[in-house]
């Protein structure tokens, strides 16, 4: 099919000249002034004839912020958009200019085909991104990637401009004037449509549970990471491919039995030791009945559930008391861990030892917001019985299979080494034990951490801990290991992949760096993504406990996962009243999709009301 592409604010036609003749290319070049304006440039008439002579459409008087007006709605479909050095013309200042490209993004966004580019060129600095040499302070620059954004636009590739590649081009326009200007050092901006942000509905999960079929409310901030599908048998995700190749390796040097096929994503469990702020708990309350779209939807004889966020009847440490707060008549939470079926499959004595067990899938915890911590990853866990006094060369058996594993994919796909550490509980920092603690009270004490080293030194950084080793002992005889790994961080740090929201995007792109499951180095479509900064203070209430993992896990809910950082900045207690204030800072970020400011205020409305209605603080 012909490829469409439109030029705008061309100067004296030069650059449109050099595309004509292209194949397979259909060329429409605009310009802002008249054609009498333009004839007396040098080198207009000569370009704006060969143009006309090699079958481009040559448009005058074009304004590039109303272009659904100079096109019948059959011709809009434009896959090219270029806009070499927009400005608003003599002396504007960055403000002008920033104003002129968001109505220029708008009015493209209208005319332009779905997978369509738009290429912007300007000067040096003048974008503001990291990949400007030397780079202009935010506020000084034209803010191309926020700009953009508020037109659903995201920044795909940015390279250098290379005027001297471009047969016959001569920039013109300095000041409004048929002038060069300097464009050394200039970059092209290529934006594409980023996918609309996503406002989830309220969703209904059916389940088997306890040989009955029953439905629950999935928690919001789970909605689009429920039933994802990335461990079935057809995925091509990376974690699917990072736990194949883990067994296929240990299936070298142990007889394997996946359990896959039992685990429920509901638990039920005892309270004692499990800290409310940090589950997902779901409750059966038989005041509840199911709506008339549930009764449609064929749920009508199951079982419903409903999700609790923040249960305001908890102690000060936040266990909940359930008798006298919530009265549950039975309550579930989602699965933090898959160990505890691990666990009961050693108790119930289905197992066979010598062979290792393996269980997989997604776990849900609240947690802080922070790079690697995350409230659904893919859990995989293997488990082997062994006879006591043997369980050490067990363990270094199954560390080496998952060492051979991580290097050999680590090979593979960026050709250097990884260098893969078993380090000991007592000389690791504690505070590592975020993805796998969840449910460390049900099961005896960490031993051994799996890491990747990620720096030069030899050292194993933040979020470089991707498993933890136990041993239990069962009877007199049989000592049972249990070895844990996270796969999204395995996938992240193998394939460089820089945000964990990155494996949850639905943005086709992501797993098209990924064909039948091959494992490659990933490339963002979305560079440099703008970040929005708003602070909130406020005063807690007297004699309660703030609880921050609630605090973070709104922030979480009412941004859709676009809050980045929340960082504590302030604290003040009034000395004659004793009450206590706090401030924080939260970063909003997008990995993978357009994020615009506007977007970001209303979504800074929804925190403060949130954090106001369901933590009983006081804003100021």
């Amino acid at each position: 099919a012909e490829r469409r592409v439109l030029l705008l604010g061309e100067g004296n036609f030069s650059f449109a000249a050099s595309l004509c003749g292209a194949a397979g290319t259909r060329l429409v070049a605009t310009c802002y002034e008249s054609e009498e304006a333009v004839r007396g440039r040098a080198r207009a008439a000569e370009s704006v004839r060969r143009l006309r002579e090699g079958g481009a459409e040559v448009l005058f008087s074009v304004d590039c912020t109303k272009l659904k007006d100079y096109f019948l709605p059959e011709k809009r479909e434009f896959d090219c958009i270029y806009f070499n050095f927009p400005h608003c013309g003599r002396k504007a200042g960055v403000v002008k200019n920033r104003e002129l490209l968001a109505r220029f993004f708008h009015s493209s966004a209208e005319v332009l085909a779905e997978e369509g580019e738009v290429h912007v060129a300007l000067c040096n600095g003048q974008g503001g991104t990291p990949a400007d040499q030397p780079r202009r302070e935010w506020h000084n620059s034209w803010q191309i990637v926020a700009v953009a954004a508020g037109a659903g636009f995201i920044l795909s590739n940015v390279h250098p401009f290379k005027a001297e590649t471009i047969h016959g081009y001569k920039c013109t326009g300095y000041r409004s004037q048929d002038k060069s200007f300097c464009i050394e050092g200039a970059l092209n901006h290529i934006f594409t449509r980023s996918t609309p942000l996503s406002y989830f509905k309220p969703m209904i999960c059916e389940i088997e549970l306890e040989s009955r079929k029953v439905s629950f409310q999935v928690p919001q901030i789970l909605v689009d990471k429920i039933n994802r599908g990335f461990l079935e048998l057809n995925s091509n995700h990376p974690v699917r491919t990072v736990k194949d190749k883990l067994t296929a390796e240990l299936s070298q040097a142990f007889p394997l039995q996946n359990i896959d096929y039992c685990l429920s994503l509901l638990h039920q469990g005892h309270l004692n030791g499990v800290c409310h702020s940090n589950i997902f708990w779901i409750i059966l309350s038989p005041e509840e009945s199911p709506s008339t779209e549930e009764m449609s939807n064929g749920v009508a004889n199951a079982v419903l559930f409903s999700h609790v966020d923040f249960c305001k009847d908890t102690d000060k440490n936040g266990w909940v008391n359930v008798q006298e707060g919530c009265h549950i008549s039975k309550q579930y939470y989602l699965r933090p861990s898959l160990l505890p079926y691990a666990q009961a499959v050693i108790q119930r004595g289905t197992f066979l030892p010598g062979t290792l067990h393996v269980f997989s899938g997604p776990v849900f915890r609240k947690c802080l917001v922070s790079p690697y911590s995350m409230p659904v990853f893919h859990e995989v866990v293997f488990v082997c019985a062994v006879n006591r006094g043997t369980e050490n060369s067990c363990i270094q058996m199954l560390v080496n299979s998952i060492k051979t594993s991580i290097h050999s994919l680590h090979q593979t796909v960026s050709g250097s080494k990884l260098n893969v550490n078993l380090q000991e509980a007592t000389s690791f920092e504690t505070t590592e034990l975020d993805d796998f603690a969840a449910f460390e009270s049900q099961l005896s004490e960490i031993q051994y951490f799996i890491c990747l080293e990620t720096d030069t030194s030899g050292t194993c950084e933040k979020g470089s801990c991707v498993g933890v080793v136990r041993t239990e002992l069962v009877g007199s005889e049989l000592v049972v290991v249990f070895a844990s790994l996270n796969l999204d961080l395995l996938a992240l740090l193998i394939c460089r992949i820089s945000d964990w929201r990155m494996l949850w995007t639905s943005d086709t792109r992501f797993l098209c760096q990924f064909p039948r499951g091959e494992l490659r180095l990933f490339k963002s479509f979305s560079l440099y993504p703008p970040s929005y900064v708003h602070d909130v203070s406020f005063w807690i209430p007297d004699e309660e406990q703030f609880d921050e993992v609630a605090f973070h896990t709104i922030a979480r809910q009412v941004s859709g996962e676009m809050v980045v950082s929340i960082q504590l900045i302030d604290s003040f207690q009034q000395s004659e009243t004793g009450r206590k204030s706090l401030c924080y800072r939260l970063t909003f970020q997008s990995c993978d999709k357009a994020l615009s400011r506007q977007e970001v205020a209303e979504m800074q409305l929804l925190f403060r009301e949130g954090i106001e209605q369901r933590l009983r603080v006081t804003l100021r």
